[in-house]
């Protein structure tokens, strides 16, 4: 019960279909096991309500909101709902982040740039501005953004890296201007991970069976030769979300199994 009595918003709650379990519905899960009551936020309102059925099959409490965190209206959307809901807002947990149609400069579109930005870095700009007024009136509050080792390790895919980087950069500027409001904002780089977003999106851009695509990131991962899950995205986010991390602000967390370890 880490989380006991606390109202988190789950942003990017639910996931692609795939074998294995999402960041987002992992995080749900795990903060409502923990205690917390959710409002499960997804662009895909359905897939929200899946994983407002698999919190609630545990006992948990939680209610969902369709909303697009690319556009202010729509954060303003959930953070009313949250208010109206459960009175307050406790964690903010910000897992919305996209790479499809990414590429090398000179090949990457306008468009797709466009894309991943407003929604890697606009849409955590907007949903990390959304919550604070009323965690500043509290004066209490934890936010976690889910960034990428792309951010500081070589990636092929311009947009998402200099997205992520952002990521880092606005966690960094938030918590600075936050700490006198006792507001904590922290970030988690995870590293490769075996989610459906990664595997069955990479396999299908690739063109090449899930099962080399595995093969090959496990093949790229220091610790154990293994690539993590959502479950460690989820654990390293309940510890900065609960208030044993209380005095931690502004921190930048590889979840990587040493990949980011290996720059210098």
């Amino acid at each position: 019960m880490r989380l006991k009595d606390k109202i988190a918003i789950v942003v990017g709650a639910g996931q692609v279909p795939g074998d294995t379990i999402g960041n987002g519905r992992a995080a749900a899960v795990l903060f409502a096991r923990e205690g917390a009551r959710l409002v499960l936020v997804d662009r895909n309102h359905e897939s929200a309500l899946e994983t407002q059925a698999l919190v609630e099959a545990e006992g948990g409490n939680c209610i969902t909101v369709q909303a697009d965190v690319s556009h202010a209206e729509d954060c303003r959307k959930f953070v009313d709902a949250t208010l109206e809901a459960y009175g307050r807002i406790d964690i903010l947990h910000n897992n919305v982040g996209i790479g499809a149609g990414d590429d090398d400069i000179l090949n990457l579109a306008e468009e797709s740039w466009d894309r991943i930005m407003a929604v890697n870095l606009k849409g955590m700009f907007l949903s990390c501005r959304s919550v604070l007024p009323s965690m500043r009136e509290r004066r209490s509050g934890a936010i976690v953004n889910i960034s990428s080792i792309a951010a500081v390790c070589s990636a092929s895919m311009v947009a998402y890296k200099t997205s992520k980087a952002g990521v880092n950069a606005l966690t960094h500027q938030i918590a600075s201007e936050n700490a006198k409001h006792n507001i904590r904002v922290n970030a988690i780089m995870p590293g490769l991970m075996n989610t459906p977003m990664a595997i069955e999106g990479i396999a299908r851009s690739k063109g090449i069976p899930k099962e080399e695509l595995i093969r090959r990131r496990d093949a790229a991962v220091p610790l154990g030769g293994k690539m993590g899950t959502a479950w460690d995205v989820a654990y390293a986010a309940l510890f900065l979300a609960s208030d044993e991390a209380r005095f931690i602000t502004g921190a930048i967390l590889p979840v990587d199994g040493g990949q980011s370890a290996r720059i210098g």
